[in-house]
């Protein structure tokens, strides 16, 4: 285990914890020749080999202090039956469900879709290259997850209003959250050592609505991965309030987004606190780039604090920036 996970424990690290949402991805050359010869996504995805040599890329070009799986979060809808399609410059396309079908999987057909997933991690943790490093593995959060179903694609902006009407939303729910610990447990007993709930659309719901398709379930999913022993960060991207958040949700570690105030997550939030840079900011001049980071460092000085992005790499992002990025911040005193 490394200082990242030490950090969530609130244990002193000899630097600040640092690694990046989607840092195995598309801004790597490696990784584009890797993705040239494997145009279907969710089999490269459910290639144990090929996605353990993409999750090391990063690390084997930067000094980051984790890997994160190289997976997806749509990876629960595909085990539950959903077609699941990548297209290109449009996003995830997902099928129609069938209620019935999807209620009635067993755990076995639901791991043995996901079994190259838990093979991928077992092979990559027992990795010389993750040496004192951790590997992170993650799920979709519940309200995200129902979002993909039942939308059938990336929402951007707008909800389907209809999605609150679906007469089986509370079984399919049920059995989100139920696939979403089975998947969660197989990675830890494969080896990742820090789980991470990925709320991508949280910020799309109405408050009122927080209760239901946030806060218990998260809460729920929370608890469960502490049962496992494991430390848990939340990234429910685009709320307005984190502070009540992370009260009611109680992670291990808070990831913020770009678009919040990060003075008033210092002020509000006492747990470790993960990200909050612009992507874009690593599309800037090295000067202007370590200007908007050291805000970050210099905020969260008196913080346990992990530095990441508010979202992930952008695939224009130079490769030259994260490394001057990461050695910033490994410097940074």
């Amino acid at each position: 285990m490394g200082i990242l996970k030490d950090c969530i424990n609130k244990k002193k690290t000899s630097s600040i914890p640092i690694w990046f949402m989607r840092q195995a991805g598309r801004y790597l050359p490696e990784f584009r020749d890797i993705r040239s010869k494997n145009t279907n996504f969710i089999e490269l995805c459910l290639n144990a080999k090929l996605s353990k040599e993409i999750t090391l890329q990063p690390l084997k070009r930067f000094s980051f202090d984790a890997a994160i799986i190289f997976s997806d979060i749509l990876l629960i809808p595909y085990a539950l039956g959903q077609n699941l399609e990548f297209k290109k410059n449009f996003g995830p396309v997902l099928g129609d469900l069938n209620i019935e079908r999807i209620l009635n999987l067993s755990d076995n057909e639901i791991y043995q879709k996901l079994n190259p997933v838990y093979e991928l991690i077992k092979n990559t943790s027992e990795d010389k290259t993750l040496t004192n490093k951790d590997l992170i593995g993650f799920v979709g959060a519940t309200w995200t997850l129902l979002v993909y179903m039942l939308n059938k694609k990336s929402p951007k902006k707008t909800l389907d209003p209809n999605i609150y009407k679906n007469p089986e939303q509370d079984k399919i729910l049920k059995k989100i959250i139920y696939t979403q610990k089975l998947h969660i447990k197989k990675q830890v007993e494969n080896g990742a050592s820090i789980i991470q709930i990925f709320d991508s659309w949280a910020g799309l719901l109405e408050t009122d609505k927080f209760d239901k398709y946030i806060y218990q379930p998260t809460k729920e999913l929370v608890d469960f991965v502490k049962s496992l022993g494991v430390e848990v960060i939340c990234f429910p991207r685009g709320i307005k309030s984190y502070k009540k958040y992370c009260d009611i949700v109680k992670p291990s570690a808070i990831s913020i987004d770009y678009e919040i105030d990060p003075n008033k997550i210092a002020e509000d939030i006492d747990i470790p606190i993960q990200g909050g840079l612009d992507p874009k900011c690593l599309l800037l001049d090295k000067k202007d780039m370590l200007k908007n980071a050291q805000k970050y460092l210099e905020i969260f000085k008196n913080h346990h604090y992990i530095f990441n992005l508010g979202h992930g790499v952008i695939p224009e992002t130079n490769p030259e920036n994260v490394k001057i990025l990461v050695d910033f911040v490994k410097d940074f005193r």
